[in-house]
This record gives C-alpha cells, sequence and structure tokens, in this order.
C-alpha cells in the first residue's frame, strides 16, 4: 500500500525503506514512526523479502524528532508494563527499533547523511551500517535534557563497547563517518558516489544465502548476546537439526559438489 512519508520498493529479494521527508531531513513525526512499523510487519510476513535495506532521501539519514512540531519530547514507557508502550508517537519510535532489530532478516542501514537521535537508534538498530563521508552520527538527547528513547544505550555498548558508548551517550558529541567505521560503528566506508552501489552488492550477496539459515543466524546471534555459552550451543543444536533438513541445505551441498551456483528457495 502506498505511504505518505516513507517509500518502499523491492527488488531481487531486497526491500528498500527510504525515510521521506527531505525538507525537515527526515525529521520522524507520528506519521512515520507508525508507517514504519507498518511496513516491517508486512515485511515479516513476505518471504520473498530476504534483506532489508533502510534510508533516507535527500541529503539526510534522519535528523531525529521534529522539535519544531513538537514532537517525540516525552521518550518514555509504561513503568507498570514495560511492553506496553504507551500510544502516539512515542510508541512508534522506540517500537520501531525493536521491530526492526528483531526482524529475522538481514537488515543494512545504508547512512546516506547525518543520523541524529532517533535516526542513530534506527540506523543502530539495523545488522550492518554502511556509509561514507557525509555520514554522521549523533545520540544528541543528552543536550537537550533527555535519555536515549530508540535504544541507544542498549545497543550502541554492544556495537563499540561499553568506554566509547558512554562518551556518545554522556556528551551527545557528532562522530563523522570515518571515525564511526574506526570505533566499528560503521561495518563498511565508502566514497559517497559509490555508497548505493556498494550497499547494494552487498545486500545482493545476502539475499542470494538461504533464507532459513540467515534468519536463525540472526536469532542466535542475538540470543547469544543475553545467554550463557552452554545455552547458546543448546539452541545451536536444536537450530541445526532444523537447518540440516531443509532443501537448501540439499541444494548447498549439491552445489559444493557439482561446482556451481547455489539456487537457494528458502524451504
Amino acid at each position: 500500500m502506498p505511504f505518505s512519508t516513507i517509500l518502499v520498493s523491492q527488488d531481487q529479494g531486497i526491500a528498500t525503506i527510504s525515510l521521506n521527508r527531505p525538507e525537515k531531513l527526515n525529521a520522524m513525526n507520528e506519521l512515520m514512526t507508525a508507517e514504519l512499523v507498518e511496513v516491517v510487519d508486512e515485511i515479516a510476513g513476505d518471504d520473498s523479502v530476504r534483506v532489508v535495506v533502510l534510508t533516507g532521501t535527500g541529503r539526510a539519514f534522519c535528523a531525529g524528532a521534529d522539535i519544531g512540531r513538537g514532537e517525540g519530547r516525552e521518550l518514555v514507557l509504561d513503568e507498570s508494563n514495560p511492553e506496553n508502550i504507551r500510544r502516539g508517537l512515542n510508541a512508534s519510535a522506540p517500537f520501531f527499533s525493536y521491530k526492526l532489530q528483531q526482524l529475522e532478516k538481514p537488515t543494512i542501514a545504508m547512512v546516506n547523511g547525518p543520523a541524529v537521535g532517533a535516526g542513530f537508534g534506527w540506523a543502530e538498530a539495523c545488522d550492518i551500517r554502511i556509509g561514507s563521508e557525509k555520514s554522521r552520527f549523533r545520540v544528541a538527547f543528552t543536550t537537550i535534557g533527555l535519555v536515549p528513547g530508540t535504544g541507544d544505550a542498549w545497543l550502541l555498548p554492544r556495537i563499540v563497547g561499553v568506554a566509547k558508548a558512554a562518551e556518545l551517550l554522556y556528551t551527545g558529541d557528532f562522530v563523522d563517518g570515518e571515525e564511526a567505521y574506526r570505533i566499528g560503528l560503521l561495518n563498511r566506508f565508502v566514497p559517497h558516489e559509490k555508497l548505493e552501489e556498494e550497499t547494494y552488492t552487498f545486500a545482493r550477496r545476502l539475499a542470494m544465502n538461504p533464507p532459513v539459515s540467515l534468519r536463525l543466524n540472526k536469532i542466535l546471534l542475538y540470543r547469544g548476546l543475553n545467554t550463557n555459552f552452554a545455552t547458546a550451543l543448546d539452541m545451536v543444536a536444536a537450530y541445526q537439526a532444523i537447518a540440516i533438513n531443509t532443501q537448501d541445505h540439499q541444494e548447498g551441498l549439491a552445489a559444493f559438489r557439482e561446482k556451481r551456483q547455489p539456487q537457494f528457495t528458502g524451504r
């Protein structure tokens, strides 16, 4: 279905979600965050989508909340039930981070410009981040007397380590693309004119892999961050039993023996 604040396209198993308020540097409003949650739900149930790319139109990834309109000021949860996030914008912004991080498909943030506030959190919620000399990152919430509302305090230390995360959370300093790559915030740092080409080359590479295996690997990756090694190995054994019985596993073995490119179907 058509959306008002985002663009959605699909090609070769890759779904692209583009934040589309370029005149506002893709600053989020209530409608945008609600549409983002809706489209991730649609993608989660679409087996034709194997990889998701999140980016922005124009010269920014996302400038955070549209504060000029009073959006995004009250980023809090219902303390009586942390899963019952209050309705409205304050529900959608963190909920999109959660949905994106929990999506059982590889996600790539193509950071085409500034990623500030919620935009930074949404980039962090993706599995992979690819940027250029025009990429800039800033937590921003501390400088306006708030705490990060889209998961930065949980996501950032898992990406760059606790000490660097503390520095960025406490200061609200900008990080440019080159520094972001150096500290591990960006997986790849490429010339801006090649950003789209490099991102989709990588996305197509992922999309060629067996979807079931990708899904199980992502689940193991994130659940493993919050469990002990013995439990993680138990999960590996259970998921390997699933993977070994797929048609894609048989196709992978056959392609290896026949020295050809495998054709995975997701079965």
